[in-house]
């Protein structure tokens, strides 16, 4: 069965070496997975959900249960950030935010939370470099809106 993204997000954190995190991350490649580095960290990705924590009831349901996945809610990742569905009401992009936090599993919506406020290389030890080296077809910046 397929690894959840906190799953591979944790395993790569726990490898001893750079060569080690490269591979796993390979291995388990995904869009998902990888539209979540970018938001993290490209800084021409800009989060327009306010920083801090999420007032949202984490999903205690046990893996593989009652709770979606990272990686089919990845496709909705542009809602929550700049340039990407700027016409939503801030009430309705940020009650969408915390939706889809309380449905994932409570490991995914930590690593969501932490993705939004670019934290994710503070909370494991996974690196902007590790990512490139794994994903060398990331291009780098100009995500942002038009800027005129």
């Amino acid at each position: 069965m397929k690894l959840m993204i906190s799953e591979v997000i944790q395993k790569a954190h726990n490898a001893k070496t750079k060569a080690e995190k490269v591979k796993i991350l390979k291995e388990n490649n995904s869009q998902a997975l990888r539209s979540l580095f970018i938001w993290n960290y490209d800084d021409s990705v800009v989060s327009v959900i306010p920083e801090g924590d999420v007032p949202y009831t984490p999903n205690e349901a046990p893996q593989g249960t009652e709770h979606t996945r990272l990686e089919l809610e990845a496709k909705k990742l542009y809602y929550f950030v700049k340039g990407g569905a700027d016409n939503l009401t801030r009430t309705k992009r940020e009650t969408m935010f915390i939706q889809m936090c309380e449905g994932l599993h409570k490991d995914e919506a930590k690593i969501l939370c932490a993705v939004k406020d670019k934290q994710l290389g503070k909370k494991f030890r996974i690196t902007k470099a590790v990512v490139t080296e794994a994903f060398p077809e990331i291009n780098w910046g100009n995500r942002g809106p038009a800027v005129p």
